[in-house]
């Protein structure tokens, strides 16, 4: 049994959040607290009344989510947001949010750990926002098909490819998440190729256009790895148990 405020602290300064500037309806840190005790870790990608739902019942007092309850002005405490915090607070629940500092983190991101999946080491970082940088760039796989085979086996439910650029390509950029922003960045710094998460339609018409490769994996499949790390990492350093709670989107 350990104590929610060292769990809480060690997460603050393990993702830096009180340095790294997020979107402004994003609030990191922690939204809900508990009695006090942690005694097993959640962790998720969404704070979705299912995921808060199954943490409980399994037993978790603290669960580390990647979009946290707060994304918009204040909302009436009805319908849904009231059964979500009826159901954080009747089973002592704590509830820690991180959003872009778990996107851009160089060793326990969501980035990092694509790239750690893909066997490519970081050599750049792209993507600025507020000061930090979000996105990586990687050295190459040996080729196109190679890459491609890596993503089908991390993501064989979600990913979509577009190839149109090099069957060899020089720059693989990785940006979990949203992909509207990078697509339109990648071209300015010679990036040839970008894994991301979500894409809309005139995307596609854009990737052929410029000649890119482009992966779509998920924007939920991309986004997993941060908060698993960092629960595996308390996990760890805490000796106490914690547990990935999959909601099975492919979005």
């Amino acid at each position: 049994m350990i104590e929610l405020n060292e769990i809480v602290k060690y997460c603050d300064e393990r993702t830096r959040r009180g340095d790294f500037s997020d979107f402004p309806q994003a609030y990191n840190g922690l939204q809900v607290e508990n009695s006090g005790k942690v005694t097993k870790i959640g962790a998720a990608v969404d704070a979705g009344f299912l995921p808060i739902q199954k943490a409980v019942e399994q037993g978790i007092d603290f669960l580390i989510v990647h979009h946290g309850l707060f994304w918009s002005p204040p909302q009436p405490i009805t319908g849904v947001n009231y059964k979500k915090l009826k159901a954080l607070f009747d089973g002592n629940l704590a509830l820690y949010s991180n959003h872009l500092p778990l996107d851009a983190h160089p060793e326990i991101g969501n980035n990092a750990g694509i790239a750690n999946c893909l066997g490519v080491k970081a050599i750049d970082r792209f993507l600025e926002h507020e000061g930090e940088t979000i996105g990586i760039i990687t050295e190459p796989l040996e080729s196109r098909e190679a890459l491609k085979s890596k993503l089908d086996e991390i993501f064989p439910k979600t990913m979509t490819s577009m190839e149109f650029g090099s069957e060899t390509p020089k720059k693989i950029a990785i940006s979990s998440g949203s992909g509207t922003v990078p697509i339109e960045e990648i071209t300015k710094l010679g990036i040839d190729t970008l894994i991301t998460g979500e894409l809309r339609q005139h995307h596609f018409n854009m990737a052929q256009e410029l000649e890119l490769n482009v992966y779509a994996c998920g924007h939920y499949a991309t986004e997993v790895f941060g908060v698993q790390s960092l629960a595996k990492e308390l996990s760890n350093k805490f000796q106490i148990p914690w547990e990935f709670i999959d909601t099975g989107c492919r979005l």
